[in-house]
């Protein structure tokens, strides 16, 4: 088996250019030996974005292709996952265990993972290995076969992984407010898929998905090793240089979405002790000027001991066992959720108190002190995820992949210093407005609940 790691406009096609530099953070030893990562465009379309770090001999390289669910179509939901699953179980060449036993051997790592608005290709290795690594990518990523036998391996642990995810409160919440939220828009879908929809996909479906997305036109490919930038450029351009597709690329589609006019509930009875509540909203893109006000408030509502929601709603009202909030990063809005588990016969004032939290977020403008303490907070988590170089580069190539350019890493960080209790306060009057609520628990409990 292959470790697995978890994890717009398309930059102009030139050919080979100059190298263009630009700044990253610097807040680490690591980022400071890597204070500089440069962009070069090969002919056949592929960005390079390319980073020196000398203090360390691990190569790291993410490669970044227009896709994820955002692509699929309903009766596929699913699909980009799959193909995640068995992209490296085998090419023309070799098999999945030949694959394994090579990548292990030289003490590697190779990955495959899929995401809303992309799906990307990562491997760590010792510098001097990376030219030898870069042919197996270049067979996984030109010419995978897609194994009858594998395909139908991943497809039922999806299906099993999916069975599982239905037996858990919050992913059945969480599925209601997306479907609330996006209605026909493909971010109303699980990533994984439906058990409908992943029971049917084929060998074909894959074919036909690789041959649309996996193309080298508008690929982002990070790489930050020991080597300067041009001995890396030219290893990439030597395997992956002449790789050109057939047939013109997918059109980037244009997924409009409605306003959302009301706040909807929604409710499934489940015979469990407590209730899981799940509130969401429909934030901003990631391009959005209000993007960085979003982050900073999820922050300060749902992240860590000293957020809002667990001192007021778990350690001074004893409502809940659980409590959080995110805001995702997306190229179209994104959900914005705060969450929370409950007694049940506690669900109504729960309920009461997590809308009163985002009421007052929208009444009452946070102090001096509560915004510079979530700044802090998010501006520190930030720079620990960015300690290595297969972090810097994912991070890199993800901006890069999503329309915002890499040097989105440096825009974000200055836009967080600069946000005012009424940035964030607009903020919520924009877009934590119209919830979409759903409750998963005791029907008793859910009975007293109503909007």
């Amino acid at each position: 088996m292959l470790p697995r790691l978890r994890s717009s406009n398309w930059p102009a096609v030139d050919g080979p250019s100059v190298l263009d530099p630009l700044p990253l953070m610097s807040s680490t030893l690591l980022a400071t030996q890597r204070s500089r990562l440069q962009r070069l465009h090969l002919g056949n379309g592929i960005t390079l974005l390319l980073g020196q770090n000398p203090t360390v001999e691990i190569l790291a390289a993410h490669c970044f292709f227009r896709g994820g669910s955002r692509v699929e179509q309903p009766q596929q939901a699913g699909l980009s996952h799959l193909l995640a699953a068995v992209l490296t179980k085998g090419t023309r060449q070799r098999n999945s265990q030949a694959i394994a036993a090579w990548v292990e051997s030289l003490g590697a790592s190779l990955s495959v993972d899929s995401a809303a608005d992309h799906f990307e290709v990562g491997l760590r290795c010792v510098a001097e290995d990376f030219p030898e690594l870069l042919q197996l990518l270049a067979e996984i990523l030109r010419d995978p076969s897609f194994p009858e036998a594998e395909v139908a391996r991943e497809r039922e642990l999806m299906l099993q992984a999916i069975r599982a995810q239905q037996e858990r409160p919050f992913n059945l919440a969480w599925d209601q407010v997306r479907q609330a939220l996006y209605r026909d828009h493909p971010y109303a879908l699980p990533g994984l898929g439906r058990l409908e929809t992943v029971g049917s996909l084929t060998r074909e479906d894959l074919l036909a998905y690789h041959s649309t997305y996996c193309r080298p036109e508008g690929m982002v490919m990070a790489v930050i090793g020991p080597e300067p930038p041009e001995t890396m450029a030219a290893q990439v351009e030597a395997v992956l240089g002449d790789w050109v597709s057939a047939g013109p690329p997918a059109p980037d589609p244009t997924l409009p979405l409605p306003p959302l006019e009301k706040p909807q509930l929604r409710k499934l009875s489940q015979p469990t002790q407590q209730t899981t509540i799940v509130l969401g909203f429909r934030g901003s893109p990631a391009s959005s000027a209000d993007y960085p006000a979003l982050k900073l408030l999820a922050t300060y509502l749902g992240s860590g001991l000293s957020s809002r929601l667990f001192v007021e709603l778990r350690e001074r009202g004893g409502l809940a066992y659980e409590v959080s909030a995110f805001f995702a990063t997306r190229r179209d809005p994104a959900p914005f959720v705060a969450y929370l588990g409950t007694a049940a016969e506690n669900t109504p004032v729960a309920l009461e108190r997590l809308q009163a939290e985002i009421q007052r977020l929208h009444d009452t403008l946070l102090s001096s002190e509560e915004v510079e303490m979530a700044q802090r907070k998010l501006l520190g988590q930030y720079a620990l995820s960015k300690q290595t170089n297969a972090q810097v580069a994912q991070l890199a190539g993800w901006y890069e992949i999503l329309g915002l350019g890499m040097e989105f890493d440096q825009q974000y960080l200055q836009r967080v210093r600069q946000l005012t209790p009424a940035h964030l306060q607009q903020a919520a009057k924009t877009y934590l407005v119209n919830p979409a609520i759903a409750l998963v628990g005791p029907e008793e409990a859910l009975a007293k609940v109503e909007l």
